[in-house]
């Protein structure tokens, strides 16, 4: 769906897509959200991303530990050393923290969450929803 959306309305100018960790299921969650940031910062977030999505399993299971994200890493072609670094050292402990709350403060309970101008999609939904819902904010501020 994410490269559908991008095509057809980000690459546009009418959509700007952005992502907020909410790691709501506990420890593991946010070890899964660090490891994600620890991609991004050498350029592999939405690979990243994908693979864990890929693998995930029950909360707080044991599924993400050091050594299951590292290997995710690995898969993802990453620099596993620097990678390991940055999960360690929990460099981007704040910034997940940060959008946590944010999303508390929103009233966020669960993921995925999506915002389209104030309309508030909640869970998976089909690509025909964010296109209704991406063409109805369009109108409404007056672009199409």
């Amino acid at each position: 769906m994410k490269p559908k959306l991008y095509e057809k309305y980000v690459k546009s100018g009418t959509l700007r897509m952005e992502w907020k960790d909410f790691p709501y299921q506990g420890r593991e969650s946010v070890d899964a959200a660090l490891a994600a940031r620890a991609a991004q910062a050498q350029g592999a977030f939405w690979e990243y991303h994908d693979l864990v999505y890929e693998n995930q399993s029950s909360g707080n299971s044991g599924g993400y530990n050091e050594e299951s994200l590292a290997a995710l890493a690995e898969e993802a072609g990453l620099d596993v050393d620097r990678f390991r670094e940055d999960l360690e050292s929990a460099r981007y402990e704040g910034v997940v923290q940060a959008d946590f709350e944010e999303g508390q403060g929103l009233g966020i309970s669960g993921t995925p969450t999506f915002f389209i101008n104030g309309e508030v999609l909640v869970g998976l939904q089909p690509l025909e929803t964010f296109e209704r819902a991406i063409e109805e904010a369009e109108r409404e501020a007056g672009g199409g």
